[in-house]
């Protein structure tokens, strides 16, 4: 019973931890587009911070299950950009650079949780406690994520943005990019579940060698979370 509710809280945090790292990348996007000149995100009711309003119902489940997934793509008509080249891109960086800058403001948050804040009841204790490392790791994750260049991830549309010849190799990504990308996730998805249990564990490391956003994931959080760490570590 402890296992199933600890189970719960986790996928509770990490749903919670997924609606906001999404809704504020997607608002990066559309806020910087609208400022360079482009009204579409406003129109199509993007320029919000709400949830909702970004959701993919298919990414915003891979994220909370597997930690990797990805919101509706904001919108944008380039045409509309007051100088075109330096909206497009931009627009094209506003996600990643909005997750790495909450990534670094929801770190002291999570180190606040971890050293000084006590609650008496266990289940909330883990909610904080999970809630807040999955807003500073997701960031990190989804920052790095987003740079994939694979539709619909932000790496893609700098592809787009470049790319002036649509040779086969684009098209093949264009078409084939999603399921490429859930077969990632999925690998990413089953390495976790499996190493966590012993009858599969030795599957789950075999595996491993091939979960490429597993080496992301540790890239993000090793190599690009290691400045935010330090100097916070200053602090704390």
């Amino acid at each position: 019973m402890e296992t199933y509710i600890q189970w719960m809280v986790e996928l509770l945090a990490a749903f919670v931890a997924v609606c906001v790292v999404l809704s504020l990348h997607e608002f990066a996007h559309a806020f910087v587009a609208y400022k360079c000149g482009d009204p579409t995100p406003k129109f199509y009711g993007r320029l919000t911070v709400n949830p909702v309003a970004h959701f993919d119902p298919l990414g915003l489940i891979m994220f909370t299950v597997a930690g990797f997934g990805w919101a509706k793509p904001v919108p944008i008509n380039p045409n509309n950009f007051k100088k075109y080249k330096k909206g497009l891109a931009l627009t094209a960086v506003a996600g990643v650079v909005m997750n790495y800058i909450t990534a670094f403001l929801f770190c002291p948050l999570f180190l606040i949780v971890l050293y000084y804040v006590r609650v008496p009841w266990w289940p909330l204790q883990q909610f904080l406690y999970q809630t807040t490392y999955f807003l500073f790791a997701y960031s990190l994750g989804f920052c790095v994520f987003n740079l994939i260049p694979l539709p619909p991830l932000d790496g893609w549309r700098v592809v787009q943005a470049v790319n002036k010849s649509r040779g086969k190799v684009y098209r093949f990504f264009e078409r084939y990019g999603n399921m490429i990308l859930l077969i990632l996730i999925g690998i990413h998805f089953l390495v976790n579940f499996m190493t966590n249990y012993g009858a599969t564990a030795l599957l789950g490391s075999y595996l491993s060698y091939i979960d490429v956003l597993g080496y992301i994931m540790s890239f993000a959080t090793q190599i690009l979370g290691w400045p935010i760490s330090e100097f916070w570590g200053l602090i704390f």
